[in-house]
């Protein structure tokens, strides 16, 4: 069972016998209003529209009192067609994505990868269901429908003794029936994207044509920050779903050979990283904008002209979002109908590894984009800083801590701070009185540098004995550096972290990761802003709260928020800036 449109996310909220609600960020939901508190702004602006639509208000009456099939509740008709297979006696088949535990016996628990049978999905937000003998109502948002409803219970795996499964009548399974799970699969990614094609044509011709109509209500910059990209993302799915076409086999969908697709534009589908990155701009902007009554009734109007179905505009900016994340979900799903002597086996295998690095690109670029903020904090917090902000040059901080810096002609030791980044290595002096205070001294260009581990005992070219010691040599100038860790430990984390630094910057090199230069603007001017101000600000999460006001379905709190765009991807490795940093008194003030 397919949605009518590309994503068949189901909305989450209370069901009669619930207390609580589950909430987290969501990256995969879809409201259906605009549920942001409208002011009245004076008389309504009747020139809002020019496109021969007549006053907004017409245009609602109009819409609400035809029968108009956009308008129907809920924006698709999935929900209709599970309980007409329920009532004609079919049975319904949903996989579990998360965990559901619950403590209310009137509530169905179970683990991600858990087959349940729906019973009743009448409320679209809770449905009923059963696991053997176990019946209760389950969040519906927790579970997506089985692509073959025809799939025999017998071909998922058995759970033995010891928690293994038992795959031995997973080969029982007749080739007829695997080849039509296939074409069951096959038919949904054609089929999708044909859809998702349509969302984008709608977005661009409903949406961005009609706003750029009206200069006295949009700027370009405006524009540019709700819907980013997409017209890129556009331009590029055109292209795509023409060479998927070419690949479908019509007559016999189970032989068509996809794969290839997906490798060909692996590359391309990296322009999601901008817009997945943009898409908190995008929301904030869009929730200032409709606070207005005169923005609302234009969406709306825009809306209906284009025929599209019954979601607000921010629900549509949703769906690049929500693609990225399910072309891997599909090929697992193809790879798993797919029979090894298959020609198209290698590159469906090959194809979802390379999705599931496109969407770990995306996660790792929206970190490292959240980090700047960060690093430009941490440089507004350092005394007598001189020369390029950080962000010039860098935006990872690789490590911290403190060495033993040994200068040339005296081979004077002196304790210092220093911060590896991307690129350079900042070195700080500690204040003597107030330990938390931080002076810039220099800084070193590690695009230069080459890293030497140092022997114990005495060094010939500074004629000291040292420990623990390893050097900086610049080749161009033969310039060194030496440094001393107090530790054998400290000194091994550091030779690594010169190891990761060099891999991070050949690893930018290669996907092409770069930060604007208004990005790097901004997040000095708001560090800026925020260290004048005396003490640092409250943390504050705007686009969370934002979302939260929404009436689309929240992701339960079991999902890690920096999942949200890998979804059933494995967990990504943390962040190591603020670990880093939390050593450092600063922070402490």
């Amino acid at each position: 069972i397919t949605s009518p449109v590309a994503f068949d996310i189901l909305p989450l909220k209370l069901h009669p016998f619930s207390q609580s609600t589950p909430t987290g960020l969501d990256c995969v939901g879809w409201k259906r209003r605009i549920s942001a508190p409208v002011i009245t702004d004076g008389a309504l602006d009747k020139t809002a529209l020019t496109d021969d639509v007549g006053s907004e208000e017409d245009l609602y009456e109009d819409f609400r009192s035809s029968n108009h099939r956009y308008g129907h509740p809920g924006g698709g008709g999935e929900q209709l067609a599970i309980n007409e297979l329920i009532s004609d006696g079919s049975v319904v088949y949903a996989e579990a994505l998360w965990d559901h535990v619950t403590m209310d016996d009137q509530e169905l628990g179970f683990k991600a990868g858990d087959v349940i049978e729906v019973m009743d999905a009448t409320n679209k937000e809770w449905w009923w269901g059963r696991i053997l003998d176990s019946e209760g109502w389950f969040p519906a948002s927790f579970v997506r429908l089985r692509v073959n409803q025809d799939e025999p219970m017998e071909d998922y795996p058995l759970k033995v003794e010891g928690g293994k499964e038992d795959d031995s009548r997973r080969f029982g399974m007749g080739q007829t029936t695997k080849d039509q799970m296939r074409t069951n699969v096959i038919n949904e990614i054609i089929s999708t994207e044909r859809d998702y094609i349509k969302h984008l044509k709608d977005i661009c011709e409903g949406y961005i044509k009609q706003c750029r109509k009206r200069a006295d209500m949009f700027t370009e910059e405006q524009l540019k920050t709700i819907f980013g990209n997409i017209e890129d993302i556009y331009r590029c799915q055109k292209k795509f779903v023409k060479a998927l076409e070419k690949k479908f086999n019509k007559d016999h969908p189970h032989l068509s050979e996809v794969g290839s697709c997906f490798l060909e534009y692996q590359t391309e589908f990296q322009i999601y990283s901008e817009y997945c990155n943009n898409h908190p701009n995008a929301c904030l902007e869009l929730s200032r904008l409709t606070k207005v009554n005169k923005y609302v009734y234009f969406f709306e109007a825009c809306r209906l002209l284009q025929k599209m179905i019954d979601i607000s505009l921010d629900g549509f900016l949703l769906t690049p979002v929500q693609k990225i994340c399910k072309y891997p979900l599909q090929l697992a799903e193809l790879l798993k109908y797919t029979n090894p002597q298959h020609r198209d086996f290698k590159d469906v295998e090959a194809a979802l590894n390379a999705m599931k690095n496109v969407a770990r690109l995306i996660n790792e670029r929206k970190r490292r984009l959240e980090n700047i903020d960060k690093i430009a904090q941490w440089q507004s917090s350092i005394e007598d800083w001189e020369g390029e902000d950080v962000l010039v040059r860098s935006s990872e901080l690789i490590y911290s801590g403190e060495l033993a810096k040994i200068s040339h002609p005296q081979a004077k030791s002196q304790q210092r701070m220093f911060f590896l980044f991307d690129h350079q290595l900042v070195c700080c002096k500690k204040d003597l009185l107030r330990r938390d205070i931080l002076y810039y001294k220099s800084r070193i260009n590690m695009d230069d540098m080459e890293i030497l581990d140092v022997e114990d005992g005495k060094d010939k070219d500074f004629n000291i004995s040292v420990k623990n010691a390893f050097k900086l040599h610049c080749r161009d100038t033969e310039e060194v550096h030496l440094f001393c860790a107090k530790k054998p430990e400290q000194k091994q984390r550091w030779l690594k972290a010169f190891e990761n630094e060099r891999r991070q910057v050949q690893l930018d090199q290669e996907t092409g990761f770069s930060i604007t230069e208004v990005q790097k603007k901004q997040a000095m001017l708001n560090a800026s802003k925020q260290h004048h101000a005396g003490k640092p600000k409250a943390v504050t999460r705007p686009y969370y709260d934002f979302l939260m006001r929404q009436k689309h379905p929240t992701l339960p709190t079991t999902l890690p928020q920096q999942q949200v765009f890998m979804l059933a991807e494995p967990k990504r490795k943390p962040s190591n800036f603020w670990q880093n940093i939390s050593r450092l008194t600063p922070f402490r003030k």
